[in-house]
């Protein structure tokens, strides 16, 4: 009967137990798994000879996870630094040599750039990716973000000459309709999406204070 009792530390015993390749996902997420799916448009049921839908999308999940948006835009040359405008500055204007296209200032914001033609969901629809079923709590919603590396500068000065800008990952956690913007907030070391007591930032940010 001594062979059935259970040690004290089973738990810890169980945690460092290691049985090989698991699909199960391990690591602690502030977001809901149904938030990485990708949208594929197919029919529920299969027909003979086409791949499941499950399989479909699972597959699309994974080519999407190795895209990197900064060495997409750097395989076409793009500096995403360079992306935002900043401050004209015409005693540090760079010699004509040293300029690879024009001596001109980037001045147009993104913005205007900015075409939602081919998207494939609303931005309504990409917040409600935070939702879990059988929860009132809205989850943020993973992305990435171009957005500079000195917090503080940046919200006192986003032109300044000073910043460096790169594409960061965050938590979407609100879009307003009438600015057309979206609210983020940086993710920790840990990829989670916390305030500063370290409890997971929900429905936006709103508490019961506000």
């Amino acid at each position: 009967v001594t062979k059935f009792k259970m040690p004290g530390n089973f738990k810890s015993l169980l945690e460092k137990q290691a049985v090989g390749p698991s699909t199960e996902i391990l690591g602690e997420s502030d977001f809901p798994v149904q938030s990485f799916k990708p949208k594929v448009q197919m029919p529920f049921k299969r027909i003979p000879g086409q791949n499941p839908r499950k399989v479909e999308v699972e597959r699309r999940r994974r080519l999407y996870l190795t895209f990197d948006i900064a060495e997409l835009l750097a395989s076409k040359g793009i500096d995403s630094n360079q992306l935002m405008p900043r401050h004209y500055d015409p005693d540090n204007m760079p010699p004509i040599e040293e300029t690879k296209d024009s001596v001109f200032p980037i001045y147009l914001p993104l913005k205007v750039f900015d075409n939602d033609e081919f998207d494939c969901r609303t931005p309504e629809e990409w917040i409600s990716l935070g939702l879990e079923p059988g929860s009132s709590d809205r989850k943020p919603v993973p992305g990435k973000a171009l957005l500079p590396t000195d917090d503080v500068l940046g919200h006192e000065d986003p032109k300044s000459q000073e910043l460096i800008y790169k594409w960061i990952d965050v938590g979407v956690l609100d879009y307003d309709k009438e600015t057309d913007l979206y609210l983020v907030h940086k993710t920790d070391d840990k990829g989670l999406v916390r305030d500063e007591e370290g409890r997971p930032i929900l429905n936006g940010g709103i508490t019961p204070e506000g």
